[in-house]
């Protein structure tokens, strides 16, 4: 086979991994890609025993209350972040993203069903990289330091692992939020080779990216 036909073929071998991925429904996606144990859907606060529940859902299935929830979350853990950032705080704007039909949620609830934390995901592309992209994981205070954000991100490694082709984990991080940078660097992410660089104007003027592309390669 020549190397423009296996070219052509890889591209469409990729293609259809991630379109079939984002096609699956819940329960199909996690059986086929989080591969998660029996027990995955409970999980026990370490400090103070409290129960909470987990569970993988699709954006256009998240009921509406429950999107609301998540987007104070993010305005809660991230609000500081985003208003002197290049995107500015756009409370609409960001509701609209969460939407997204090929997003994935996978939400912490507590003992009464209020979410306590979230994480989003999604197969796809990022400059022509077949990646699981995590758009957002935000934790209330209380759970915060329980080692249950690694719990999250685990999860979207598997679902990397599993889905063919993928071999990343990608996420955005505000260069101004030291202490999410340091916890996804203590996870294993470094900076991805398509994370944006300064750069100079015309007139000398350096302009400083606010946000960094990092990444994590996961085993197959």
């Amino acid at each position: 086979m020549s190397d423009l036909k296996s070219t052509a073929k890889r591209r469409r071998t990729t293609a259809n991994a991630i379109e079939h991925a984002i096609r699956k429904s819940d329960e199909e996606f996690i059986a086929q890609y989080l591969q998660p144990s029996p027990s995955w859907t409970e999980w026990i606060h370490p400090r103070t025993d409290a129960k909470y529940t987990i569970s993988l859902i699709s954006s256009g299935a998240l009921a509406e209350k429950d999107l609301k929830s998540c987007l104070s979350l993010v305005e809660e853990t991230s609000r500081a972040d985003y208003e002197p950032s290049s995107l500015g705080w756009k409370p609409a704007k960001k509701l609209d993203e969460m939407k997204s039909p090929e997003l994935r949620y996978i939400v912490v609830k507590d003992g009464q069903g209020d979410i306590r934390g979230f994480t989003s995901l999604m197969p796809t592309y990022e400059e022509g990289q077949p990646v699981v992209y995590c758009y957002e994981i935000h934790l209330k205070g209380e759970l915060q330091g329980t080692r249950l954000g690694k719990l999250l991100i685990s999860f979207l490694e598997d679902v990397a692992v599993n889905v063919p082709t993928v071999e990343k984990v990608m996420l955005t991080c505000f260069t101004s939020n030291k202490r999410a940078l340091d916890f996804y660097k203590k996870l294993g992410f470094k900076k991805d080779d398509i994370s944006p660089e300064p750069r100079r104007l015309r007139y000398g003027k350096e302009v400083v990216p606010d946000y960094v592309i990092m990444s994590k390669v996961v085993g197959k």
